[in-house]
């Protein structure tokens, strides 16, 4: 992967934990807000693969698919991590 894709990639995370969260307000809750991000993070990992140049191959594909599935388990774990953090900060009684 080339320095530039993971510079442009970036806003991609806050896109899809955008989304997330959006969906979450909208009622969508546990293992199914998780599938949601992993499906956004491929939508926009591989149309970001895209804009960079047709995919072509096997190759192409499986990495396009790899970048995605990175953006959105990236996002989901950024989500679960202040869920986390604020329930461990939540005063208690």
């Amino acid at each position: 992967m080339e320095f530039n894709q993971i510079v442009n990639g970036v806003p991609l995370v806050f896109v899809v934990f955008g989304l997330v969260a959006l969906l979450k307000n909208l009622g969508v809750r546990g293992k199914v807000l998780l599938v949601c991000s992993l499906l956004l993070g491929i939508a926009f990992g591989v149309a970001y693969q895209y804009s960079l140049g047709p995919i072509v191959g096997f190759g192409g594909w499986f990495g396009a698919v790899m970048f995605g599935l990175a953006l959105g388990i990236t996002a989901s774990g950024v989500y679960e991590g202040i869920k986390n953090a604020m329930t461990a900060d939540a005063p208690k009684g």
